[in-house]
Order: structure tokens, then C-alpha cells, then sequence
């Protein structure tokens, strides 16, 4: 049996991964859109719609570029499962949480073993969900992962381990490797053409590998090169996981700044009251990244009160992965005065 999107019928969890036949989902803002006023006066029709990838089958937006990372290195006869006579060859990574539990699932289901670089800042959560994913976590000290989110000491543990121990592990390398852009320019771009019927003119997402801002952009850009492609950052010093400013991306080679029409800050606070007010007011369960996108995309909305367009907002992942966090910028949340 193939898998069958009427009925949603699959025959394995790997032919749920979104594509252009089977996309994740558009919703539209309602009770939060920036525009409300405008639009009730009859001075604008800007639609603004939250693209939900924690409806992806691992849970994150990084589902699509992990499996073309597998994908890769699969076809290179780079990674093989244990066998009885033989160690296998899995896959280690450096990973703020998303991209480690989406290649850790995946690798998993084809016996393939997984060892996840973190920082210690990490959500407790997300470390917890690494080791039910399958994979081996090892979390470094915030002094050996000095930048917020991912820091470079993880980073370089992952090439020491692929290094001494090329036999037992390669590192696909999110942060160079140019399938994590491709995986966007062949679905979440088509995607998104297709859910809006080319009628886009806004498209908001963050920075962190930068494969989603630079995929996306690539594939819109070539559609309609009045596509604004905002990215949205963090304040300095920020308490985000799993997203960078500008001045943090020097550990990625995918950053394009000739795709991008702005770049927007935001006080990263923002996104921990963000993601609350979506959760509360949209239903929508919005993790900090997403209430950080949403912040940045009202206040360019608020700013320059486009009287018509549409406007796709990447809602990264949901909020589950987060309560420590949240409670943590919102202490009302765990019942503290």
C-alpha cells in the first residue's frame, strides 16, 4: 500500500514527512493579527497565516532537513546498522535539540545508532526527548559552549568524535551541509506557493542553521522576486534555544544575506510572552521560536500597515519542549506570585 492523503492511510512514519502533496499546515491569525484595527476599518486585507511544523512527524521544522541529511548520507553508504558480526556506522551532530531528536528518530527506525552534542542550556526537556528519540546524549558545559543556543564547543566535540572515531561515526553537519537548504527549496517553498495560491508577499522565519530562511527564499525568490523575506533575531544575549542573531552566525555557511530583505530584532523576552499570548488567545501551542517569529512579524505589520498582501509565519515547533523555560521567563506559569 502507498501512502493514501485522502484517508490518511501511510504505510511508515517517513511518508508522513511534509512535502508539496502533503504539507504541513497553514492557519490563519485571527484574534492576534497585528492588522485587526486596519482591517475592521476596511483600510487593509493583509492575511497573516502560522505555518504549523510541530505537525510534522518528529515535531519541528528540522524533520525536513534531517531526512535529507539520512537521505545523503544513506546514498553515500556513509551509515549501516549494527549487525551481529559487525558495529555499525551512525551519525553524531551537534544540536540544540530539534535536529538531534528529528535524525535520532529517524536513525532509530533504521537501526542506526545517534549520539547528540548539546549545550548544557538546553531544555532539560529536549535532552530527555534526545534519549527517548535513541540517541546517546553528551551535554557540555556553558563554559565550552559560550553562544546562546548552540555553542561552538559542541560543535567541535561532533568533528573530534567523527574524527577519531570515523569508523563508528560521520557528522552530516547541518550547519555546511547544503542538503539542509535543499530540503527547503523542494518542499517548504512549494509548499507555500501552493497553500497561498502564489499570492505571498511576506514570509517571516528566524536564523539559527539558516537552511529554512535561505531554502525558502531561494525557492520564493525565483517565483516572485517581491517576496519580502524577513528574518526575525533575538536581542543580545538572548535565552532562545535554537536560534541565533546575526552575530552568532559565523559558526554556519548557509547564511545568505542577498536573500533577505530584513532583518528584524526583537527583545527576546518577547518570545516567551509571545508563544503565551498565541497559546491563550490563537489555541495555537506555539514554542518561544515561534512566539519570537510572530513578535517580529506584528511589529513590521504595525510598522508599515500593508493596505493587501499575505504573510506565512514558520511556527517552529510547539511549546511541550519548553516548560522549564517558559516557567522559568514566566514564573505565574508554575504558580509563583
Amino acid at each position: 500500500m502507498s501512502a493514501n492523503l485522502s484517508t490518511r492511510v501511510f504505510d511508515s512514519v517517513f511518508e508522513m514527512l511534509p512535502n508539496e502533496a502533503n504539507p504541513s499546515p497553514l492557519v490563519r491569525i485571527n484574534t492576534l493579527h497585528p492588522l485587526a484595527a486596519e482591517i475592521a476599518a476596511g483600510t487593509s486585507t493583509f492575511e497573516l497565516f502560522a505555518k504549523l511544523e510541530w505537525m510534522n512527524p518528529f515535531g519541528s521544522v528540522k524533520d525536513r532537513a534531517a531526512s535529507y541529511l539520512i537521505r545523503e548520507l544513506e546514498a553515500k553508504g556513509a551509515i549501516w546498522p549494527d549487525k551481529a558480526d559487525k558495529k555499525g556506522r551512525g551519525i553524531v551532530e551537534p544540536t540544540s535539540g530539534n535536529t538531534g531528536i528529528s535524525l535520532a528518530a529517524m536513525a532509530s527506525v533504521k537501526g542506526v545508532h545517534m549520539r547528540a552534542i548539546v549545550p548544557e542550556k538546553v531544555p532539560e526537556e529536549k535532552k530527555v526527548m534526545l534519549r527517548i528519540a535513541g540517541a546517546d546524549v553528551d551535554v557540555l558545559t556553558d563554559a565550552m559552549c559560550p553562544s546562546p543556543g548552540m555553542g561552538e564547543g559542541a560543535l567541535g566535540m561532533a568533528r573530534s568524535y567523527a574524527k577519531a572515531q570515523g569508523d563508528r561515526y560521520v557528522m552530516p553537519n547541518q550547519y555546511e551541509n547544503h542538503a539542509n537548504v535543499q530540503a527547503h527549496i523542494d518542499t517548504t517553498g512549494p509548499e507555500i506557493w501552493r497553500q497561498t495560491g502564489g499570492k505571498i508577499t511576506h514570509f517571516f522565519t528566524s536564523l539559527g542553521t539558516c537552511g529554512t530562511v535561505t531554502g525558502v527564499a531561494t525557492f520564493l525568490k525565483a517565483k516572485n522576486k517581491n517576496i519580502k523575506i524577513i528574518a526575525v533575531q533575538p536581542s543580545a544575549g538572548h535565552d532562545v534555544p535554537g536560534i541565533r542573531n546575526k552575530d552568532e552566525l559565523h559558526v554556519t555557511k548557509l547564511f545568505d544575506a542577498s536573500l533577505i530583505d530584513e532583518i528584524i530584532e526583537v527583545p527576546f523576552e518577547k518570545a516567551y510572552t509571545s508563544a503565551l499570548g498565541l497559546c491563550q488567545r490563537e489555541g495555537l501551542f506555539a514554542g518561544p521560536s515561534s512566539g519570537l517569529i510572530f513578535e517580529g512579524a506584528r511589529m513590521v505589520l504595525q510598522r508599515d500597515k500593508p493596505a493587501q498582501g499575505l504573510g506565512v509565519a514558520i511556527f517552529c515547533d510547539n511549546v511541550f519542549k519548553y516548560i522549564s523555560s517558559m516557567t522559568k521567563h514566566l514564573p505565574a506559569l508554575a504558580g509563583e506570585p
